[in-house]
């Protein structure tokens, strides 16, 4: 199992806990090339992707925003919502017409601190997220802007 499909939330939350987030969804859709959010803005929802891809970027001075990962169907779209201060540390862009559940970030947290449980499962999932996009963002900004690349091994 690759790294990226052990981040989904179909292999990640249990079931019972992916029920009860998925309670708590409704569908939106975004045509490609919308903007959902920028570095430092206000982090009050996030999004499992349903179809589509979207694009998380990077605020590169004097240069356009540099892609550090692209997510596609079942992926997380933002973890910053979790975290206080709640602000997005990344950009992101749809990249194709977009489906997606979107969450109300508050609503979530309410429940997960009604339920230590599910709380963990979350944030279990979120952590796990969390690790595997740092790793794709230190990866894609050293192919870009260091002089030997990363030597995508890493």
């Amino acid at each position: 199992m690759s790294a990226q499909s052990r981040t989904r939330i179909t292999a990640t939350l249990s079931a019972e806990h992916r029920a009860r987030l998925m309670g708590l969804a409704r569908e939106v859709n975004f045509p490609a090339g919308t903007r959902l959010f920028n570095e430092g803005g206000r982090a009050d929802r996030f999004w499992i992707v349903r179809s589509g891809i979207v694009a998380l970027d990077v605020h590169v001075p004097g240069r356009q925003p540099a892609v550090v990962d692209r997510l596609d169907r079942d992926e997380l779209l933002g973890w910053s919502w979790l975290f206080p201060p709640h602000l997005w540390h990344l950009g992101a862009e749809a990249q194709t017409p977009l489906r997606t559940y979107e969450f109300d970030a508050a609503a979530v947290r309410m429940a997960m601190d009604a339920d230590p449980a599910f709380r963990a499962d979350v944030s279990q999932w979120v952590g796990q997220v969390l690790a595997r996009r740092l790793i794709s963002a230190r990866i894609r900004l050293l192919d870009r802007f260091a002089p030997y690349g990363s030597g995508s091994g890493l």
